[in-house]
């Protein structure tokens, strides 16, 4: 789309100004109108301006006319003292949503190029990826990573949101780090848990064996083995106990016809002594015999009652004798082992459980890396399905390339030239290039820059400020 007419009056500093659509370079010293064209034409597509005052001082009303090849006609009419006019037909008719219709079919920096290559890369590499053109919506997000990351910017082109989301600066890079290092942490946990833990340990063996019956079958056998002990005791006792029993019997009996003998020596003493008493003593003499019967069958009577309690006793130990005592070492050694494997059970549990756990993590871990390595795999997919605006462009970790270099890295001659591809992005829509000061450019690049904009086709108006009084309009 090529613009065939431009009538500008009473704006800004330009009183009246015609032309039709060729290429010029508007020249002359400062405040000659040179940069108010630029501006009416800026106005026209934009409704917009810089300038604090759009109608020519003193004036009430300026008016810009546009006509393209293809029909299209803009009439914008600036007022001090009424409301603006505009009027945007398409072959006669009006157009709905002039300014939308108008915003499409140019891009801002077809109305200054050069402001391209003095902005910083930030900005230069977002507006070269915005060129790139490629359908896709957050429901493409959502199909790819399933999810739609939140700390994304999604105002960026497709390319920059890829870079963003694989980035070891982005969330997916982060959590992952943080995951892996859960990971080997738990491994170690599981590890040392691991080495003090015997190989080939079964925590359902030990876990549900019971100690307590083998401590009382302990228990029991000890018993038994201290009555056996008891009983060989006894039997090999028996003769000692029995002769000491007769022992007692015989210095009883003894100590009995002592007592005896003395008494009698005594009453026959005092008989001589105490005739009175003879007849008493006589008495009390002849109950010794009976006394003495008595106390002997008491001493007889004890002696057997002693011996019938030892027999019991041998008779009640004597199933044990022969018996061999049982050795309790092996059931010891089996309650220890069930013991030290039960102490094991709870931090075999804790390794089960932390296992469970990395193998969890290590499945975070592996989608981290499949969503990241598939934000690095898209922008080739992309690139490979997409037209490229930009002969030469690639795009490497979200940063665009031109024939392998970043936008930094580019001559001066090579940055005019990506100025014109970046400004020229709407191929169907209007081409026409507006540069305004071109003597900032050292005569070969301004040079090289009109011959880049002829080899594209497109209509070009630059301003150059110079020494002339007058305005001077030159057709290139």
């Amino acid at each position: 789309m090529n613009i065939v007419k431009i009538k500008i009056k009473n704006l800004f500093g330009i009183k009246e100004y015609e032309a039709d659509g060729k290429s010029i370079e508007l020249s002359g010293k400062n405040g000659t109108g040179k940069t108010s064209v630029i501006d009416a034409i800026r106005y026209a597509l934009t409704n917009k301006s810089d300038r604090d005052y759009i109608v020519r001082n003193g004036e009430t009303e300026g008016e810009i006319l546009v006509e393209t090849d293809n029909g299209l006609v803009i009439d914008r009419k600036a007022r001090t003292n009424k409301a603006d006019y505009k009027s945007i037909k398409q072959n006669g008719m009006e157009v709905g949503s002039p300014e939308k219709f108008l915003k499409d079919i140019f891009t801002t920096l077809q109305l200054n190029p050069v402001e391209f290559m003095e902005m910083d890369k930030k900005q230069q590499n977002a507006i070269i990826l915005d060129m790139i053109e490629y359908d896709w919506d957050l429901g493409k997000i959502k199909e790819w990573f399933g999810e739609i990351p939140d700390w994304v910017n999604y105002e960026q082109n497709i390319l920059a949101i890829l870079n963003d989301i694989q980035s070891e600066n982005g969330e997916y890079y982060k959590r992952r780090q943080d995951v892996n290092r859960d990971i080997r942490n738990k491994t170690a946990f599981i590890e040392e848990i691991g080495e003090s833990i015997p190989v080939g340990y079964q925590v359902e063996t030990w876990e549900n064996s019971n100690v307590g019956d083998i401590y009382r079958e302990i228990e029991r056998i000890q018993k038994e083995n201290q009555t056996i002990e008891k009983a060989l005791a006894v039997i090999e006792n028996k003769n000692n106990k029995v002769r000491k029993f007769e022992a007692d019997r015989e210095i009883e009996k003894a100590a009995i016809e002592r007592e005896s003998s003395t008494r009698k020596t005594q009453i026959n003493s005092d008989i001589q002594k105490l005739q009175a008493q003879i007849k008493s003593l006589e008495q009390e003499r002849d109950m010794l015999d009976s006394q003495k019967k008595d106390k002997l069958e008491i001493a007889e009577q004890t002696y057997l009652a002693n011996i019938a309690k030892f027999e019991a006793e041998v008779e009640e130990y004597g199933q044990y004798v022969g018996k061999e005592l049982k050795d309790t070492t092996e059931l010891n050694n089996k309650a220890r082992q069930i013991e030290e494997m039960k102490s094991h059970v709870n931090e075999y549990k804790r390794m089960v459980n932390l296992q469970v756990e990395v193998e969890e993590m290590q499945e975070q871990s592996s989608e981290f890396t499949r969503r990241i390595e598939k934000a690095r795999e898209l922008p080739g997919e992309i690139l490979t399905n997409c037209s490229i605006p930009i002969k030469g462009l690639t795009v490497e970790n979200g940063i665009p390339l031109i024939n392998g270099l970043p936008v930094s890295n580019l001559s001066e001659g090579e940055k005019l030239d990506l100025c014109i591809d970046v400004a020229i992005q709407k191929p169907n829509g209007l081409s026409i290039i507006l540069i305004d000061g071109v003597e900032k450019l050292a005569t070969g690049l301004r040079q090289q820059l009109y011959k880049k904009c002829k080899s594209k086709g497109l209509q070009f108006i630059a301003t150059r400020t110079t020494d002339d009084e007058d305005l001077t309009v030159v057709e290139l």
